[in-house]
């Protein structure tokens, strides 16, 4: 008996994408000793929504050390990543693997084909070939005894901001559809789900009512900048139910001369002198520190812009310090002797939050972590190109992982006519003879983040003004 094609793939089409979406599903945060491994292609080989994921548990959670590892290759479909399971991915030996691929299964330049549009038929071919891909993967994660697995949808395809440069339009319609075999597929294998697209794309639609260019992407409404990233992480660590997780949260009593409160912190040494008290502050946290350096090539995005779109600061950046009881006037805040503030008793009798505060000796501290963390970034970055010229060059030519004089001189042959592979090449060498040594770099800065990150006792005074 033979079957239309047409038909079973229209069939396809209506089975797995008629179920209404369901809610995001809530993930357990990272618990000591955590390995997590995030797969996925350019934009999770950008490093940078991992990272910042990682400098919030290594500020807010310093003493639960885990490791998050980098495994996303550049230009990967599902077909890719499946491809990479053993010889890279779970080479990492993770504890947590969180994978999203979808941005480049979805296609591009079909898009543009007045010959033959991306129709409902074509959408459902293209999603088929996903899914197919994407079955390979689920049946060898069901199988990883003691893994816990999180599928995230991708980050969007900007089709709506007003943008130069191509435009594929009807890409995110077949991107909605992979998302939600996504979605059924985690909801079935009782895995973790992150949607990245839907509530990002909500934000480029709010967002581009006021300014019509805006995008939490990038020009080529594909690769988010170092803001768009930082909207990933707030939105994985949302999902983890991090949100409300102070960093401390005090109220001191000045007409009382008590503590009413020490969330995640302790005071001790309250004392009262002729205008002003003073007491000894450690708190079990530190503040989240905010980059103001764009971190993704050919994207001029920076972190700091993405305050302005979601509500991190008041949700995870929360250092609170109240002092009720204080006569009217205003004050002087210094901590270790240094002025950090002035607040008027209301200010004051109400909440300051001193995570916001960036001369304060805690945010300083949290400043030394983003830097270590954003060079281990970019330590690791080198394995990652390594892995793209193994995968995407030498594995194509019989050599993957060959690591030989013949796979060297062949990099070195061809990367003068391929751009990206020239581009790869000296951090590929580097790794073939030397790989221990830059392990251990990377490992080395690992190591001193965690003694970095501790927080120290300060001591705070809080003085009249005349």
């Amino acid at each position: 008996m033979k079957f239309n094609t047409k038909v079973l793939i229209i069939l396809f089409f209506c089975v797995n994408f008629s179920i209404p979406a369901f809610s995001q599903s809530k993930l357990q945060p990272f618990k000591q000793g955590d390995r997590v491994v995030f797969a996925g292609n350019s934009i999770t080989e950008a490093g940078l929504y991992e990272s910042y994921i990682w400098l919030y548990y290594m500020t807010h959670y310093p003493t639960r050390k885990i490791e998050i590892f980098n495994a996303g290759i550049g230009g990967d479909v599902a077909g890719q990543i499946y491809a990479r399971l053993d010889g890279d991915i779970l080479k990492k030996k993770p504890s947590v693997l969180a994978v999203t691929f979808g941005m480049n299964d979805s296609k591009y330049f079909e898009y543009l084909d007045k010959n033959k549009p991306v129709d409902d038929l074509k959408r459902a071919e293209i999603v088929k070939e996903a899914f197919t891909s994407y079955q390979k993967i689920e049946e060898r994660l069901k199988k990883l005894p003691g893994v816990s697995t999180i599928l995230m949808a991708s980050s969007p395809y900007d089709e709506t901001a007003k943008l130069e440069g191509n435009l594929f339009l009807g890409k995110s319609k077949t991107m909605e559809h992979i998302i939600e075999f996504q979605r059924n597929s985690a909801k079935t294998n009782n895995w973790g789900f992150v949607d990245f697209f839907n509530p990002m794309t909500e934000i480029n639609q709010r967002e581009q009512k006021k300014n019509p260019a805006y995008t939490n992407t990038g020009t080529d409404r594909i690769h988010p900048g170092s803001a768009g990233h930082f909207i990933m992480a707030y939105i994985f660590l949302k999902s983890q139910g991090l949100a409300g997780s102070k960093i401390a949260d005090v109220v001191i009593d000045a007409a009382r001369l008590k503590v009413s409160k020490a969330g995640n912190s302790s005071i001790t040494h309250l004392k009262r002198h002729y205008n002003s008290i003073s007491f000894e502050y450690l708190a079990k946290s530190l503040p989240y520190p905010i980059d103001s350096v764009p971190r993704v090539w050919l994207n001029n995005q920076i972190q700091t812009e993405a305050l302005s779109v979601i509500p991190f600061e008041s949700e995870f950046n929360q250092e609170l310090l109240t002092i009720t009881g204080l006569p009217v006037g205003t004050y002087q805040v210094e901590i270790d002797e240094k002025t950090v503030g002035n607040w008027s008793s209301k200010e004051l009798g109400v909440g300051i939050n001193l995570a916001t505060i960036k001369s304060s000796p805690q945010h300083l501290q949290s400043l030394k972590i983003m830097d270590l963390n954003n060079r281990r970034r970019e330590v690791e970055s080198k394995f990652r190109n390594y892995y793209w010229v193994e995968y995407d060059f030498l594995k194509d030519k019989g050599m993957l992982f060959s690591r030989n004089q013949a796979s060297i001189d062949t990099v070195t042959k061809y990367a003068p006519h391929n751009g990206w592979l020239n581009a790869k090449k000296t951090d590929y060498l580097e790794i073939v003879n030397h790989e221990a040594s830059v392990q251990a770099k990377h490992d080395d800065l690992v190591n001193e983040i965690y003694k970095v990150n501790k927080p120290i006792t300060h001591r705070i005074t809080i003085s009249k003004k005349p």
